[in-house]
């Protein structure tokens, strides 16, 4: 059987690989794809963590939202009462304002005189 040879001297047949150089690259596939795998695999479970982390957060924003709106609806109520108490006469509440102060400044200096 002739053996037909191309013109960089190797065999027509062998496609220009040795057996020993296919192996090796072979080989070395092999090791870059198992390396691909595990790459893979690792992004993958990244981005499972990440989405729970993301759920988790949207959860957690849904809650405060609705803390901030019951908030926000505690404090239109109380902005609410102040307008009605600053609708009345400036006085009655310059004297309510005066008798706390006075009512607040007895009470430390009792407080004080005590110790």
């Amino acid at each position: 059987l002739p053996v037909v040879f191309t013109g960089d001297g190797t065999a027509a047949g062998s496609y220009g690989y040795t057996n020993s150089g296919y192996s090796v690259y072979e080989e070395e596939n092999d090791k870059l794809t198992e390396s691909l795998r595990t790459k893979v695999s690792a992004i993958k479970s990244l981005s499972i963590e990440i989405g729970t982390e993301v759920k988790n957060q949207n959860k957690m924003l849904s809650e405060m939202e609705n803390d901030f709106d019951s908030t926000g609806g505690l404090l239109g109520a109380t902005m609410g009462r102040l307008r009605t108490l600053s609708r009345g006469s400036q006085t009655k509440l310059l004297c309510y304002m005066m008798l706390f102060s006075l009512f607040v400044f007895f009470v430390i200096y009792w407080i004080i005189k005590l110790r």
